[in-house]
């Protein structure tokens, strides 16, 4: 499927352990948009977002649509909505639709930097663990340095985004116990199983693919039961009986359906 048949496919740059890459992949599957995606070293990333968007950008997702880079997993799956209209997550309903943008927006700006950062900041803690799990991120043949690469990992995470801080943690349990309460808010007021009318929509689209750090979904990014540092586990299980937390995992198992095997490519 996919609009503009004859044009040259959509490819997404991604990393593949991100939580806003993993926004845009859903869409793109969620659409059934056949596409490619692509895969550079982290940290490689940042020189090849610059370039593909003329230093607009020094991250992914980046979403190749068109003859446009697309930053931001936000335009991106606007892009897409014109691109592919149905199944469409935006509700028709005017109001209804502005509520969606404005919960994904909130998901975007006030889960996705905590849910990103807090795992960061514990796998700094435990680098066996850390370069086990980097070692998932980067293209095969690295993936046997694992010692060098859980090094690399650690200082990036704590020159990118400071996440040696223990307050920097401390701030992010806050918010994401803060973005749980305002999920489970807008579920009840909402009276069903989604953020928004009566179908999925963008809203919980975002909110299921922006907690997955967190909750360790089936179908997420992650392989199911993937270790993490024993502090972050006492912090999950803190959560586990929330029913924000059992709507994300019903929410990837019943909407997250992937649709056939995209061709990745690593670039290193």
């Amino acid at each position: 499927m996919g609009a503009l048949s004859g044009q040259s496919r959509p490819v997404l740059w991604q990393l593949d352990i991100s939580h806003y890459s993993e926004k845009v992949r859903w869409a793109l599957d969620f659409k059934e948009v056949d596409h490619l995606r692509r895969s550079p070293f982290p940290g490689m990333h940042i020189p090849i977002a610059f370039g593909l968007t003329r230093g607009d950008a020094v991250t992914f997702p980046i979403l190749q649509l068109d003859g446009r880079a697309i930053a931001d997993s936000t335009a991106a799956i606007a892009a897409l909505e014109e691109y592919e209209p149905e199944p469409a997550l935006y509700p028709g309903d005017p109001a209804e639709r502005a509520r969606a943008l404005a919960l994904e927006d909130y998901f975007d700006e006030e889960l996705g930097p905590h849910a990103r950062f807090l795992p960061f900041h514990e796998l700094i803690g435990d680098p066996e663990l850390f370069a086990e799990l980097a070692a998932q991120a980067v293209p095969g043949p690295l993936a046997k340095a694992k010692g060098p690469i859980g090094t690399y990992a650690a200082a990036y995470t704590r020159i990118r985004w400071g996440a040696n801080s223990d307050e920097g943690a401390a701030a992010a349990r806050a918010g994401i116990v803060a973005a749980f309460d305002r999920l489970e808010a807008e579920l009840e007021a909402n009276g069903g199983d989604y953020l928004v009318g009566e179908t999925f929509s963008v809203a919980d689209l975002t909110a299921a693919a922006l907690f997955y750090p967190v909750v360790g979904p089936e179908g997420g990014p992650l392989p199911p039961g993937q270790p993490m540092p024993a502090s972050f586990e006492r912090f999950r299980e803190s959560l586990a009986e929330r029913p924000g937390f059992a709507w994300v995992e019903e929410t990837f198992r019943h909407h997250r359906h992937p649709a056939a095997h995209r061709p990745t490519s690593a670039i290193n």
